[in-house]
């Protein structure tokens, strides 16, 4: 009989140690997830992020990029002729991929929700004025850091992988 006492007593006790436990976590208020804190946090960045300044840059030339299929067609190949013209499209469709890869893995942090004043993904409005500079600025600007955006060219990204990005986000804006 004594055991039985005790062991209703620790039963008791233990539940309603639970239950208090239980009604101090729910105070109420709503559950907030984890979306709607990072849009929180993109917001109060935004409204304490310093102005960006409006640098003027000097339009860089276009990067020539030797590939195999140039190098054939300079040897005189009339087969390597035919390739060229025929794989425009396929090292195009590879640009996409390498700029949505990008975009993906290291920019969509902050042009998703348009973190640091980033023009967000897919926004016409926001990325018109940048468009306007053109590519190679957008480019060096992406590689080398501008205003709140940390240079992108590290940890073995390429420019060129850098402007492929830019044209997958220009390509998505227009």
């Amino acid at each position: 009989m004594r055991k039985t006492a005790l062991n209703t007593a620790l039963w008791t006790t233990l539940v309603v140690s639970l239950g208090v436990s239980l009604s101090a976590c729910s105070d109420g208020h709503e559950a907030v997830t984890a979306p709607e804190r990072a849009e929180q946090a993109a917001e109060i960045a935004r409204a304490n992020a310093p102005e960006a300044e409006d640098m003027e840059f000097a339009e860089t030339e276009p990067m020539v990029v030797a590939t195999a299929e140039t190098a054939e067609v300079d040897a005189g190949d009339a087969e390597a002729e035919v390739a060229a013209v025929e794989e425009p499209a396929a090292s195009e469709d590879l640009a996409v991929n390498v700029g949505a890869e990008l975009y993906n893995k290291q920019c969509m942090a902050c042009h998703a929700t348009g973190l640091l004043n980033a023009p967000k993904f897919g926004d016409a409005e926001a990325w018109a004025p940048r468009i306007e500079k053109g590519v190679e600025t957008l480019t060096t600007h992406s590689a080398e850091g501008f205003n709140q955006m940390p240079a992108q060219a590290y940890n073995g990204v390429t420019e060129d992988q850098i402007r492929a990005a830019v044209e997958y986000m220009i390509a998505e804006a227009s």
